[in-house]
């Protein structure tokens, strides 16, 4: 990634495509993940909708941040690192994250070899990651203001001058916005903030 605040993921699950080897015909998907429960919840959709074929090998990469990204890469009873690694490498290789790719390969009684496989699973994992609309995404933290109402006027005029997205906001006596604000911005806004010294923040997220 060149910035340190974007990242590229999809949004809606790609168009299934096929890649036909020697008989065998290889099924890929590329889907829009955040977490290891969504992961498990596309599989199952897959084992039920394709319950014949012989292997459901992925790969994943959840994270936004390259010193935080968890993946995995499965082969599903396929030779070690003869499909889940190869998938992986596309999600590399398009540098995506918050990504699952599955390949779903049914056996046409020839067998293709190590180096067949690892080309095959690579090509529909590649397939459908040509086939979806990859876009890019700001990293933001969230971070919460709490301040007097007395205040108030001091603090929209900041968030008005920054442009700032308010994502929740509570206005009483002790009031309480919720603001959105794209990582490599964040030091310099928090810094404005805590000129005005009665105003006290809070970042949410990491």
């Amino acid at each position: 990634m060149t910035e340190k605040d974007i990242y590229r993921t999809i949004t809606k699950p790609s168009p299934e495509v096929l890649f036909k080897d020697k008989n065998s015909k290889f099924f890929g998907y590329a889907f829009p993940v955040k977490t290891e429960e969504d992961v498990k919840i596309y599989l199952e959709e897959l084992r039920k909708q394709h319950h014949s074929a012989r292997h459901w090998c992925y790969a994943y990469q959840l994270g936004t941040q390259e010193d935080q990204y968890q993946f995995r890469a499965n082969d599903d009873g396929e030779p070690n690192h003869s499909a889940g690694m190869p998938i992986y490498g596309q999600i590399q290789s398009f540098e995506v994250t918050n990504l699952l790719i599955v390949v779903v390969r049914y056996f046409g009684g020839v067998k293709l070899g190590v180096g067949g496989l690892i080309s095959a699973y690579k090509t529909a994992a590649q397939m459908a990651l040509d086939h979806s609309k990859i876009v890019t995404k700001t990293i933001n933290k969230s971070i919460e203001l709490k301040f007097e109402y007395k205040d108030m006027n001091k603090v929209m005029r900041v968030i008005k001058e920054k442009n700032l997205k308010i994502v929740n906001q509570t206005l009483e006596l002790d009031c309480s916005i919720i603001i959105s604000v794209r990582l490599k911005k964040a030091k310099s806004v928090i810094e404005t903030f805590r000129a005005i010294y009665s105003v006290e923040i809070k970042i949410l997220n990491d």
